[in-house]
């Protein structure tokens, strides 16, 4: 197969995450995370994490939440804050904050679906 003219992304505009309670989940990334709201409906809510969108569309019985996503995880950036001080903020809102092996610098949580979510603190 001939790569003439490849498309060349510029950037991801958004992922989906499948949801059980859209009402939990919005409260958990708007007042935990501090994501911003774009436009949300019945059945989903796009929220601003910087330039790129988390779409949280809500369940059916078939569709996958948490446990089974695909992916292994979904990382974000924190610009302003330190890694212990995200962690802190984590627990305080009584998010359970794992590690990986190896690498203590990881801030590895679940949100209330599941969905495997790390921090990158960048402050």
């Amino acid at each position: 197969m001939s790569k003439q003219n490849p498309i060349k992304c510029s950037g991801i505009d958004h992922v989906v995450l499948y949801v059980r309670d859209p009402k939990i989940a919005r409260t958990f990334y708007v007042d935990i995370l501090g994501m911003t709201v774009k436009r949300e409906s019945t059945g989903y809510i796009f929220l601003h994490c910087g330039d790129q969108l988390i779409g949280l569309f809500v369940a059916d019985e078939q569709d996958e939440t948490g446990q089974g996503l695909e992916i292994s995880h979904l990382a974000f950036t924190v610009m302003d804050q330190t890694r212990d001080q995200v962690a802190a903020n984590l627990e305080t809102n009584g998010v359970a904050v794992h590690g990986r092996s190896g690498d203590p610098e990881c801030i590895y949580f679940n949100d209330p679906d599941g969905h495997c979510l790390q921090i990158m603190a960048r402050g």
